[in-house]
């Protein structure tokens, strides 16, 4: 999630674990241990594209960081406030329950946590919230930002943090249901049109848990659709796109490049590119989709041979032009207008 929301979210575990000790203070630490983990964008400058890629939330996004350094980290406060009453292991705590809930919210959005970092690679993720959500944060926020108002005796602190994050964690458990809803008219569209998949990718479109899109795996290539809850016509035109497999043949083999079909979990295609070729990262979809003009994808990978007959790779961020009509005709598609 967004850098504002783990701030948000750290605060307010930091304040369910040593608010009646701390007070404000516990939102302020909470707000930091929130932000630890997104710390690892240091190490950019020192990574090529793909060690970028992988590098994101691995280490500082895992159950073994959250084991080891908490622990440390509460020592280390405890040892700089020696005045407060709280004990190193309230401090420990605080850390790795923000360290541990910063990873786990990320793991509901699209890109992946690497949980389980470095016993496996893999990004978990469940594709049920969009990296950025209003509707998440800005409550959340609201309640949080409320609770520092009162002194930490007053149980009317404790209510307002205890809603902020009872809301927040509702807003959360309902993108389940509508994942699920949406996912059933994915696969009854896909049973009635006759396609053959072996598996797909549903997430919702930015900024909301109404309007999703889908990424259906088939056979030589993959289907795109989209779906909002408030559609009365349930019907789901999908696009189809070859995944021309073949025309990486030149380049397999090589460590980083089987890293980045790694990580798109085999949802890529490709496409020629004057020199090398594009790969397609499908697991954010092609967002655009939805409009009679259509859409690119959001991410896009260069990949081409250099003169030393080593690999090259760069990065493509495709963005809409974002103006009052695109937000206009955004909000129409939401609400059921095809």
């Amino acid at each position: 999630m967004d850098s504002l929301t783990q701030v948000v979210l750290g605060a307010s575990v930091g304040e369910v674990i040593l608010g009646k000790k701390l007070g404000n203070k516990s939102l302020l630490w909470g707000g930091i241990a929130g932000t630890i983990p997104d710390l690892d964008i240091l190490a950019n400058p020192l990574l090529d594209m793909v060690g970028q890629l992988s590098f994101h939330r691995s280490l500082t996004h895992s159950f073994l960081f959250a084991i080891v350094v908490s622990p440390l980290l509460g020592l280390l406060l405890k040892r700089f406030n020696k005045k407060d009453s709280s004990i190193w292991q309230e401090w420990g705590w605080l850390f790795f329950w923000g360290f541990v809930t910063h990873a786990l919210l990320d793991s509901c959005t699209t890109w992946g946590t690497q949980l389980f970092w470095p016993f496996s690679t893999y990004g978990v993720a469940f594709y049920n919230i969009f990296v950025i959500d209003p509707l998440y944060t800005l409550p959340f926020l609201g309640f949080v930002f409320a609770t520092g108002f009162y002194n930490k005796n007053n149980r009317k602190r404790r209510i307002l943090n205890y809603t902020g994050l009872a809301l927040s964690t509702a807003y959360l458990l309902f993108s389940f249901g509508a994942k699920a809803a949406a996912n059933n008219v994915f696969e009854q569209n896909l049973q009635r049109q006759g396609i053959a998949y072996s598996s797909y990718i549903s997430k919702p479109t930015p900024l909301n848990t109404i309007f999703w899109s889908v990424t259906v795996k088939g056979n030589g290539g993959f289907y795109n659709g989209f779906y909002s809850l408030f559609d009365e016509d349930k019907n789901v035109k999908y696009s189809y796109e070859p995944q021309n497999k073949h025309l990486l043949k030149p380049y397999r083999g090589n460590p980083r490049l089987e890293r980045l079909l790694e990580i798109t979990k085999g949802y890529y295609t490709v496409v020629p590119a004057e020199k090398g070729v594009y790969i397609n990262d499908l697991r954010f979809g092609k967002f655009d989709d939805w409009r009679k003009e259509g859409g690119g994808y959001v991410f896009v990978y260069h990949v081409w041979q250099n003169l030393n007959g080593s690999l090259e790779f760069k990065e493509i961020n495709n963005r809409p032009k974002l103006n009052k009509a695109y937000f206009k005709d955004y909000w129409r598609r939401i609400m059921g207008n095809k």
